[in-house]
């Protein structure tokens, strides 16, 4: 017995009792006979006329309007030729001749699931939607496409196809709701329905929920536990077990929540599970350890990869580099910039900026500056960021002139707007420096982008002033740094 059966069979059952319960008037009722001869006479013109006649012949017949029961036989009748089916569906849209509803809307979307043309199949869905925008329009629809889904010889897909578009409306409740009434007749969705959606209701209603709901759809509750890890379910259908894109998705969610010690657990259960991490899953582990200094538990990582023969990929090289600058360990950082290109996987922005925000943590502005040039020679695109500490070290380094070509670069090659403690940073080497007028532009400069002067910036121009014997102007500007601490 085929899945598509199993499937058909479980579908068939009537849904179980809802308080809100649609009643559906089913396309598939007894027909009047002038009715069945003008269905049988469109399916005939739709068949045995030519293309270029047949639309024009089809009109006659149906000159002002196609009621959507028509429609949907008729339809039926072309479930073997799709794309005549299709083809007819389009053109009722062009002529406006049929008012579609939710049951004419679930044969075409079942017959173009038949025959495996998602993308129509899945823009179909998306118009029944559209056209009928109520909360409720979801679990109609699915309600009327397991109730046709026999006649029309459907593909189980169809209903992965619903929640899809569901969850690209941000219908995610009615996408949950779909989901557990299928589980609940025994027929699950695809695993890469479920982590999509698992995916949608951690980044709306958090990790926490969507914890719930990969337990309770991948049933991995307790009780059930053992009979998922088999594979088996109720009835004796398979269960959809998470696979390594299950576990990358949730760990993803967690790491972005900053739920580090959640990360290390999902994988564990991955573990468990017998299901094996590939390179993705190890970078989401290694910038969990990153991201809490554990540096020596990203290179048994690193290790345990190697001993597997499971390749890194740019994402690993990246996150493991960025983890070594961080804590100031740019020599070790080095290396795996140099293994990166033993191996022939290219450095990317990221690569470059870990490297230079590396170096200036541990203030080698030379070598900052070095890596720093080498990015742009290869255009990439710096971060601001990037720029922000370049230029600050120089600026502590005493090569203001320098790190000022290195801001007017950013802002006229990459159009980068520059942080305020950029400007803070040049002015405060200007003054030092006694080019009091540059300082001034400067200032000029930055509150034109909408940065606010401080007492700091006060204190740097007083300074300066006063050491070039600028008295008057020194004391002007404390007049000025006073009113305005008032007035803040």
């Amino acid at each position: 017995m085929t899945i598509q059966v199993q499937v058909a069979k479980l579908l068939h059952q009537p849904l179980k009792p809802n308080p809100k319960k649609i009643h559906v008037t089913l396309f598939f009722s007894t027909s009047s006979s002038e009715q069945e001869t003008l269905i049988t006479t469109a399916v005939s013109i739709l068949t045995n006329h030519r293309s270029k006649s047949r639309w024009n012949t089809l009109h006659t017949l149906y000159p002002n309007t196609l009621p959507s029961t028509d429609f949907s036989q008729i339809t039926l009748h072309l479930k073997n030729k799709p794309h005549l089916a299709l083809h007819f569906y389009q053109w009722t849209q062009s002529k406006s001749l049929c008012h579609h509803n939710l049951s004419s809307y679930s044969t075409i979307i079942h017959i173009l699931a038949r025959a495996r043309l998602h993308s129509h199949a899945y823009n179909s869905i998306k118009t029944a939607l559209i056209n009928d925008d109520s909360s409720s329009t979801p679990l109609k629809l699915f309600e009327i496409l397991v109730n046709s889904y026999r006649d029309c010889g459907s593909a189980p897909f169809v209903f992965d196809l619903l929640i899809d578009v569901c969850l690209e409306s941000r219908k995610i409740e009615s996408s949950i709701e779909i989901s557990r009434m299928l589980l609940s007749r025994g027929i699950s969705p695809k695993v890469a329905t479920l982590n999509n959606l698992i995916s949608r209701v951690c980044r709306k209603f958090g990790v926490d929920v969507g914890f719930e709901i990969y337990r309770e759809f991948f049933r991995l509750d307790k009780e059930k536990y053992e009979i998922s890890k088999r594979g088996y379910g109720f009835r004796g259908f398979r269960v959809v077990k998470p696979n390594v894109h299950s576990f990358n998705t949730f760990m993803l969610c967690c790491y972005q929540s900053g739920l580090v010690e959640k990360v290390e657990e999902i994988w564990n259960e991955m573990s468990e599970m017998g299901c094996d991490p590939n390179a993705y899953s190890y970078s989401l582990l290694i910038a969990a350890f990153c991201d809490g200094g554990r540096m020596e538990d990203c290179e048994k990582m690193w290790e345990e990869m190697r001993k597997k023969e499971i390749e890194a990929d740019v994402v690993s090289y990246n996150t493991i580099i960025g983890g070594f600058c961080k804590i100031g360990d740019v020599g070790r950082a080095e290396e795996f910039y140099r293994e990166m290109g033993l191996v022939g996987i290219d450095a990317t922005v990221s690569t470059y900026e870990h490297l230079v925000k590396g170096y200036c943590g541990i203030e080698d502005v030379e070598s900052a500056v070095l890596v720093y040039k080498d990015m742009l020679r290869k255009d990439f695109r710096p971060d601001a960021s990037t720029l922000d500490m370049v230029v600050r070290l120089l600026c502590y380094k005493g090569r203001v002139e320098e790190a000022m070509k290195f801001l007017r670069s950013g802002v006229g090659k990459f159009d980068l707007v520059p942080k305020e403690k950029s400007y803070e940073a040049l002015i405060k080497g200007f003054c030092f420096e006694g080019r009091m007028d540059e300082a001034l532009k400067l200032q000029a400069e930055m509150l034109g982008k909408g940065f606010q002067l401080n007492s700091e910036i006060y204190e740097v121009f007083i300074d300066g002033y006063v050491r070039q014997g600028s008295e008057e102007m020194a004391e002007a500007l404390r007049k000025e740094m006073l009113q305005t601490q008032m007035h803040s």
